[in-house]
Protein backbone atom coordinates (compact mmCIF):
# COMPACT_ATOMS: atom_id res chain seq x y z
CA UNK A 1 0.00 0.00 0.00
CA UNK A 2 1.05 3.30 -1.17
CA UNK A 3 2.04 5.87 1.58
CA UNK A 4 -0.41 8.91 2.83
CA UNK A 5 0.31 12.03 4.58
CA UNK A 6 -2.73 11.57 6.39
CA UNK A 7 -3.71 8.05 6.88
CA UNK A 8 -1.46 4.95 8.06
CA UNK A 9 -2.79 2.74 5.90
CA UNK A 10 -2.30 -1.76 6.49
CA UNK A 11 -2.77 -4.58 4.40
CA UNK A 12 -3.28 -8.12 6.55
CA UNK A 13 -4.39 -10.86 4.20
CA UNK A 14 -7.80 -9.55 1.96
CA UNK A 15 -8.22 -6.43 5.06
CA UNK A 16 -7.21 -3.05 4.67
CA UNK A 17 -6.81 -0.70 7.76
CA UNK A 18 -6.59 3.20 7.07
CA UNK A 19 -6.18 5.34 10.28
CA UNK A 20 -7.26 8.84 10.27
CA UNK A 21 -3.81 10.48 11.48
CA UNK A 22 -3.91 13.99 12.25
CA UNK A 23 -3.34 14.02 15.66
CA UNK A 24 -1.78 17.53 16.26
CA UNK A 25 -5.83 18.86 14.72
CA UNK A 26 -8.03 15.86 16.62
CA UNK A 27 -7.84 14.11 12.93
CA UNK A 28 -9.68 17.22 11.41
CA UNK A 29 -10.43 16.68 7.68
CA UNK A 30 -8.79 18.89 4.97
CA UNK A 31 -8.10 18.90 1.51
CA UNK A 32 -4.71 16.86 2.00
CA UNK A 33 -6.91 14.35 3.85
CA UNK A 34 -9.47 14.57 1.05
CA UNK A 35 -7.19 13.77 -1.33
CA UNK A 36 -5.46 11.02 0.39
CA UNK A 37 -8.42 9.40 1.04
CA UNK A 38 -9.64 9.57 -2.65
CA UNK A 39 -6.23 8.26 -3.66
CA UNK A 40 -6.60 5.32 -1.25
CA UNK A 41 -10.27 4.52 -2.95
CA UNK A 42 -8.28 3.99 -6.17
CA UNK A 43 -5.83 2.09 -4.85
CA UNK A 44 -8.50 -0.53 -3.16
CA UNK A 45 -10.42 -0.52 -6.07
CA UNK A 46 -7.65 -1.63 -8.13
CA UNK A 47 -6.22 -4.31 -5.96
CA UNK A 48 -7.54 -7.59 -7.32
CA UNK A 49 -6.40 -8.91 -3.39
CA UNK A 50 -8.05 -6.70 -1.03
CA UNK A 51 -11.95 -7.82 0.13
CA UNK A 52 -12.35 -5.33 2.78
CA UNK A 53 -11.43 -1.51 3.75
CA UNK A 54 -11.74 -0.92 7.96
CA UNK A 55 -11.57 3.27 8.81
CA UNK A 56 -10.60 3.88 11.76
CA UNK A 57 -9.07 6.95 13.85
CA UNK A 58 -5.51 7.32 15.67
CA UNK A 59 -6.18 7.38 19.33
CA UNK A 60 -9.41 8.09 20.97
CA UNK A 61 -10.77 10.20 18.14
CA UNK A 62 -12.32 9.34 14.37
CA UNK A 63 -12.73 12.70 13.61
CA UNK A 64 -13.23 15.96 14.77
CA UNK A 65 -14.45 17.19 11.65
CA UNK A 66 -13.80 19.57 8.89
CA UNK A 67 -10.54 21.70 9.89
CA UNK A 68 -12.70 25.19 9.76
CA UNK A 69 -8.55 26.83 9.92
CA UNK A 70 -8.24 26.21 6.64
CA UNK A 71 -10.77 28.21 5.74
CA UNK A 72 -10.21 32.31 5.78
CA UNK A 73 -13.00 34.48 6.23
CA UNK A 74 -11.60 37.30 4.23
CA UNK A 75 -12.38 35.11 0.94
CA UNK A 76 -15.27 34.38 -0.88
CA UNK A 77 -16.37 30.73 -0.45
CA UNK A 78 -17.67 28.37 -3.05
CA UNK A 79 -18.51 24.58 -2.95
CA UNK A 80 -16.13 23.45 -4.86
CA UNK A 81 -14.04 21.68 -1.92
CA UNK A 82 -17.30 20.48 -1.08
CA UNK A 83 -18.35 18.73 -3.95
CA UNK A 84 -14.79 17.30 -4.19
CA UNK A 85 -15.49 15.72 -0.68
CA UNK A 86 -18.85 14.29 -1.51
CA UNK A 87 -17.47 12.77 -4.95
CA UNK A 88 -15.03 10.77 -2.46
CA UNK A 89 -17.87 9.92 -0.16
CA UNK A 90 -19.89 8.50 -3.36
CA UNK A 91 -16.52 6.63 -4.15
CA UNK A 92 -16.21 5.32 -0.60
CA UNK A 93 -20.13 3.99 -0.56
CA UNK A 94 -19.47 2.59 -4.21
CA UNK A 95 -16.79 1.00 -3.60
CA UNK A 96 -16.45 -2.69 -4.88
CA UNK A 97 -15.38 -3.44 -1.75
CA UNK A 98 -17.18 -4.32 1.40
CA UNK A 99 -16.60 -0.92 4.13
CA UNK A 100 -16.15 -0.79 7.71
CA UNK A 101 -16.38 2.09 10.16
CA UNK A 102 -15.17 1.56 13.21
CA UNK A 103 -15.65 4.31 15.49
CA UNK A 104 -13.85 5.20 18.96
CA UNK A 105 -14.08 8.42 20.41
CA UNK A 106 -15.34 11.35 18.92
CA UNK A 107 -16.63 11.20 15.81
CA UNK A 108 -18.17 14.89 14.57
CA UNK A 109 -19.41 16.42 11.18
CA UNK A 110 -17.55 14.99 8.36
CA UNK A 111 -16.31 12.17 10.26
CA UNK A 112 -19.82 11.00 10.79
CA UNK A 113 -20.37 11.11 7.07
CA UNK A 114 -17.92 8.56 6.38
CA UNK A 115 -19.23 6.60 8.65
CA UNK A 116 -22.76 6.46 7.36
CA UNK A 117 -21.40 6.02 3.98
CA UNK A 118 -19.52 2.76 5.01
CA UNK A 119 -21.82 -1.11 4.80
CA UNK A 120 -20.95 -1.69 8.43
CA UNK A 121 -20.56 0.53 11.13
CA UNK A 122 -19.12 -0.65 14.34
CA UNK A 123 -18.26 1.81 17.42
CA UNK A 124 -17.25 1.48 21.54
CA UNK A 125 -19.15 3.04 23.93
CA UNK A 126 -16.71 5.71 24.14
CA UNK A 127 -17.83 6.65 21.03
CA UNK A 128 -19.38 10.35 20.66
CA UNK A 129 -21.34 11.38 17.61
CA UNK A 130 -22.24 15.07 16.42
CA UNK A 131 -23.41 16.54 13.56
CA UNK A 132 -22.85 20.24 14.88
CA UNK A 133 -23.04 21.79 11.56
CA UNK A 134 -26.21 24.18 11.13
CA UNK A 135 -25.26 25.56 14.73
CA UNK A 136 -22.00 26.66 13.52
CA UNK A 137 -23.77 28.23 10.42
CA UNK A 138 -23.23 25.73 7.10
CA UNK A 139 -24.56 22.12 6.26
CA UNK A 140 -23.23 18.27 7.07
CA UNK A 141 -23.30 17.63 3.70
CA UNK A 142 -25.08 14.81 1.94
CA UNK A 143 -25.30 13.34 5.79
CA UNK A 144 -28.51 15.23 4.85
CA UNK A 145 -29.31 12.77 2.39
CA UNK A 146 -28.34 9.87 3.82
CA UNK A 147 -28.91 9.98 8.05
CA UNK A 148 -32.56 9.64 7.23
CA UNK A 149 -32.41 6.30 5.22
CA UNK A 150 -30.82 5.01 8.39
CA UNK A 151 -33.16 6.05 11.51
CA UNK A 152 -35.90 7.54 10.40
CA UNK A 153 -36.82 11.80 9.29
CA UNK A 154 -38.04 13.13 12.74
CA UNK A 155 -34.83 11.68 14.80
CA UNK A 156 -32.06 13.24 11.59
CA UNK A 157 -34.17 16.38 11.95
CA UNK A 158 -33.44 16.96 15.57
CA UNK A 159 -30.09 15.30 15.30
CA UNK A 160 -28.71 17.97 12.54
CA UNK A 161 -30.90 20.86 13.86
CA UNK A 162 -29.76 20.44 17.16
CA UNK A 163 -26.55 19.61 16.60
CA UNK A 164 -26.71 17.38 19.93
CA UNK A 165 -24.15 14.68 20.61
CA UNK A 166 -25.19 11.43 21.32
CA UNK A 167 -23.35 8.19 22.06
CA UNK A 168 -22.46 5.17 20.17
CA UNK A 169 -24.73 3.00 22.51
CA UNK A 170 -27.59 6.00 21.56
CA UNK A 171 -26.42 5.54 18.02
CA UNK A 172 -26.92 1.62 17.65
CA UNK A 173 -30.39 2.60 19.05
CA UNK A 174 -31.17 4.68 16.44
CA UNK A 175 -29.82 2.94 14.15
CA UNK A 176 -26.65 4.42 12.79
CA UNK A 177 -24.58 1.96 14.01
CA UNK A 178 -24.83 -1.96 13.61
CA UNK A 179 -22.88 -3.17 16.99
CA UNK A 180 -21.42 -1.33 19.79
CA UNK A 181 -19.05 -3.14 22.72
CA UNK A 182 -16.44 -1.98 25.42
CA UNK A 183 -13.11 -0.77 24.07
CA UNK A 184 -11.54 -3.62 25.61
CA UNK A 185 -13.51 -6.17 23.18
CA UNK A 186 -13.33 -3.87 20.12
CA UNK A 187 -10.88 -5.72 17.96
CA UNK A 188 -12.90 -9.11 18.33
CA UNK A 189 -16.16 -6.96 17.30
CA UNK A 190 -14.12 -5.88 13.92
CA UNK A 191 -12.76 -9.15 13.44
CA UNK A 192 -16.28 -10.96 13.59
CA UNK A 193 -17.50 -7.93 11.84
CA UNK A 194 -15.07 -8.21 8.75
CA UNK A 195 -15.92 -12.33 8.83
CA UNK A 196 -19.41 -11.85 9.07
CA UNK A 197 -19.16 -9.90 5.30
CA UNK A 198 -17.43 -12.57 3.80
CA UNK A 199 -16.88 -13.95 1.44
CA UNK A 200 -18.82 -12.02 -0.94
CA UNK A 201 -19.91 -11.71 -4.79
CA UNK A 202 -18.68 -7.59 -5.92
CA UNK A 203 -20.86 -7.79 -8.86
CA UNK A 204 -23.93 -8.43 -6.24
CA UNK A 205 -22.77 -6.31 -3.50
CA UNK A 206 -23.11 -3.32 -6.05
CA UNK A 207 -26.35 -4.07 -7.07
CA UNK A 208 -27.62 -4.59 -3.62
CA UNK A 209 -26.39 -1.23 -2.10
CA UNK A 210 -27.29 0.65 -5.41
CA UNK A 211 -30.97 -0.63 -5.33
CA UNK A 212 -31.18 -0.25 -1.03
CA UNK A 213 -30.43 3.29 -2.02
CA UNK A 214 -32.64 3.99 -4.73
CA UNK A 215 -35.66 2.13 -3.05
CA UNK A 216 -37.36 5.39 -1.51
CA UNK A 217 -37.38 7.07 -4.77
CA UNK A 218 -39.22 4.79 -6.86
CA UNK A 219 -42.24 3.08 -7.67
CA UNK A 220 -42.57 -0.26 -7.21
CA UNK A 221 -42.74 -0.87 -10.99
CA UNK A 222 -39.87 1.25 -12.18
CA UNK A 223 -38.00 -0.48 -9.15
CA UNK A 224 -38.94 -4.09 -10.03
CA UNK A 225 -37.42 -3.10 -13.67
CA UNK A 226 -33.93 -2.11 -12.23
CA UNK A 227 -33.97 -5.31 -9.73
CA UNK A 228 -34.49 -7.43 -12.65
CA UNK A 229 -31.68 -6.24 -14.67
CA UNK A 230 -29.37 -6.16 -11.80
CA UNK A 231 -30.35 -9.97 -10.51
CA UNK A 232 -29.50 -10.88 -14.56
CA UNK A 233 -26.00 -8.92 -14.24
CA UNK A 234 -25.72 -10.82 -10.77
CA UNK A 235 -26.89 -14.57 -11.89
CA UNK A 236 -24.22 -14.51 -15.34
CA UNK A 237 -21.37 -13.18 -12.68
CA UNK A 238 -18.52 -15.39 -12.48
CA UNK A 239 -19.05 -15.80 -8.69
CA UNK A 240 -22.56 -16.65 -8.95
CA UNK A 241 -21.77 -19.57 -11.65
CA UNK A 242 -18.44 -20.91 -9.53
CA UNK A 243 -21.18 -21.17 -6.29
CA UNK A 244 -23.68 -23.10 -9.24
CA UNK A 245 -20.77 -25.64 -10.51
CA UNK A 246 -20.11 -25.84 -6.47
CA UNK A 247 -24.03 -26.81 -5.44
CA UNK A 248 -23.46 -29.17 -8.54
CA UNK A 249 -20.39 -30.98 -6.84
CA UNK A 250 -21.84 -30.94 -3.60
CA UNK A 251 -25.29 -32.61 -4.58
CA UNK A 252 -23.15 -36.00 -6.74
CA UNK A 253 -20.42 -36.12 -3.99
Amino acid sequence: MKDYETLIVNKKGNVVTATIHRPNSKNAIDIQMLNDLSGLMEQVEDSHDVDVLVLQGDGDIFSSGIDLSAFSPEKTLDVHGIHKWEKMCRQLERLDKFTVAAVNGDCIGGGAQLVLACDARIGTTKAKFQLNEVKLGFLPGMATFRIAKYIGLGRAKNLILTGKTFTGSEAQQLGMLDEVCEYKDFDALLESTINSLLPFNPVALQMGRRLLNECYAETYEDFLGDFLAAQHRCLNSESFKKLVIKAKKDQTS
